[in-house]
């Protein structure tokens, strides 16, 4: 059993309820983790802010167990986009691009990814997780856009 993470759109946080962390079977935890902690940027990636931080994850680097393992994902990219067509098709890729993990792993038979923008500077996710046993998962994120995070 793993801490629940409660996800709303400004971040995550353990879910507690009188004063007891709450459990779960670990898997929204591991998508919260794999979509929301901010994976390195590819040496061709454009950084939001014009900086030289291509953020991520120490140990991505310096562990030869992870055989090019990455830990989170590309969203944070997207801090600062306006909402158009690309910036969908981006928060797509990324986040499949983090969730794939799932699926290489054993974890899961397939990911599914939505992409939409209910209003101008929210970016909403319609996670759906194939499980092994036929049973499927369905999560639901949105992040604001336009701000750094």
């Amino acid at each position: 059993m793993d801490a629940r993470i409660i996800w709303d759109h400004w971040g995550g946080d353990l879910a507690i309820i009188s004063g007891d962390v709450l459990l779960t079977d670990g898997l929204e935890t591991a998508v919260i983790l794999s979509l929301f902690l901010d994976a390195r940027a590819r040496d061709d990636d454009p950084l939001p802010d014009g900086g030289t931080d291509r953020r991520g994850w120490w140990a991505d680097d310096a562990s030869p167990m992870t055989d090019g393992d990455r830990t989170g994902s590309r969203l944070w990219l997207l801090s600062r986009e306006k909402t158009l067509p690309e910036v969908l098709r981006r928060a797509h890729d990324y986040a499949f691009e983090a969730l794939i993990w799932l699926v290489d792993d054993g974890i899961a038979r397939a990911v599914d990814v939505d992409a939409t923008m209910p209003r101008p500077g929210l970016l909403a996710l319609a996670v759906k997780i194939f499980l092994p046993d036929d049973q499927d998962r369905n999560f639901t994120y949105k992040m604001e856009l336009g701000h750094a995070f």
